[in-house]
């Protein structure tokens, strides 16, 4: 055995027996976890509000503009935007969720209605009682969803009605992410070693850049998939059109799995109706999809994120099942954060060799 054999093996004793005795003392690492709880969403949302409304920022900068004016113009803009949204858009789309949770009984009525009939369609008349029983399975576990569906969307409308914190944090969070622009890098670049400084400012564009590209592109896309789908929807007149484009626009954050979640709603909806409403649905989004994967994403995304679909169903599978929603969203971009910093890492590594 040589000697480097046993320095690894010595090491990795060392780390399983360092992370065995953490495991021992996790009390007291609860209130750094529970700060991370609470500030991880404002956080998130100061960030991804920073990178959609810096470029505004530099414009008006680039116009003369004093950066301090410059914040408080955008944020009165921000203040008519919100305005508009609630006197616009938040009457039409209260009374829709209001309707649609009045109305769950009246949907699983004509969810069992269409069951029925399609039980007593000739194709389904060779079958026996007991394949029949699937029918009944499909529609207990579709009942169900739709019980779910109205539950998740009242929380989810009552959290964001009563979310004090978030409120009361991210316009502050949000204004000196903006203020102190361009003194946040540098001020992280002269905290490394001297040696690293020229390899950590580069790590710190790219992530810029990778972020810059990867909110921006998410952004409009959300918005572009809302629209399209609150068109599609208009046109073949399904109930509650808004609240389900909504739907389909905020689940669009997430990859390749937002598309069917966003999705799932409105089939139901569509289904109460008549089974060639599925149909039509099922056409919207998935030529409101093609048309936003195709057309829209290649230009607006181009090679800034780079990742095999493979690695994202994984990387979105494991968020999803550690930290839920806000764990699937965050997890393209940690991710990539992490490859940036790694393989810099590996380079500079290599290089001292």
């Amino acid at each position: 055995m040589d000697k480097p054999y046993y320095r690894r093996s010595l090491g990795i004793i060392m780390a399983l027996t360092i992370i065995y005795l953490l495991s021992k003392v996790s009390f007291i690492f609860n209130p750094l976890v529970t700060l991370v709880q609470i500030c991880i969403v404002p956080l998130t949302i100061s960030a991804f509000l920073y990178y959609l409304l810096r470029p505004i920022v530099h414009y008006l900068e680039g116009k003369h503009m004093n950066r301090v004016l410059s914040i408080l113009l955008i944020y009165l803009m921000f203040a008519g935007v919100i305005t508009v949204f609630l006197i616009v858009v938040w009457p039409p789309l209260q009374n829709q969720i209001t309707e649609f949770i009045n109305n769950v009984p009246k949907l699983i009525t004509g969810l069992q209605s269409q069951m029925n009939d399609i039980r007593e369609n000739n194709y389904f008349s060779m079958f026996n009682e007991s394949d029949l029983s699937i029918t009944n399975k499909l529609m207990e576990y579709a009942n169900s969803a739709i019980q779910s569906a109205t539950g998740y969307i009242s929380h989810v409308f009552s959290f964001l009605n009563d979310f004090v914190i978030v409120v009361g944090t991210v316009p502050i969070m949000l204004y000196y992410m903006l203020k102190d622009d361009y003194r946040v890098r540098p001020m992280m670049v002269s905290a490394l070693p001297v040696r690293y400084r020229e390899d950590g400012d580069q790590v710190l564009q790219e992530i810029d850049g990778m972020l810059r590209g990867f909110i921006a592109g998410r952004m409009i896309d959300a918005v572009v998939l809302t629209v399209m789908s609150l068109i599609g929807f208009w046109i073949i007149g399904l109930p509650y059109p808004l609240m389900l484009s909504l739907v389909m626009g905020l689940f669009s954050f997430i990859p390749y799995f937002g598309i069917l979640l966003g999705a799932i709603p409105s089939v139901i909806v569509a289904f109460t109706i008549s089974p060639s409403m599925v149909m039509w649905v099922i056409i919207v989004v998935v030529v409101s999809h093609q048309i936003e994967g195709n057309l829209i994403s290649p230009y607006i995304y181009g090679r800034t994120i780079n990742i095999h679909p493979l690695t994202t169903i994984i990387l979105l599978l494991i968020a999803g099942d550690f930290a839920g929603i806000l764990g699937m969203l965050l997890a393209i971009p940690v991710y990539m954060m992490m490859k940036i910093i790694a393989l810099r890492a590996v380079k500079v590594y290599n290089s001292q060799k």
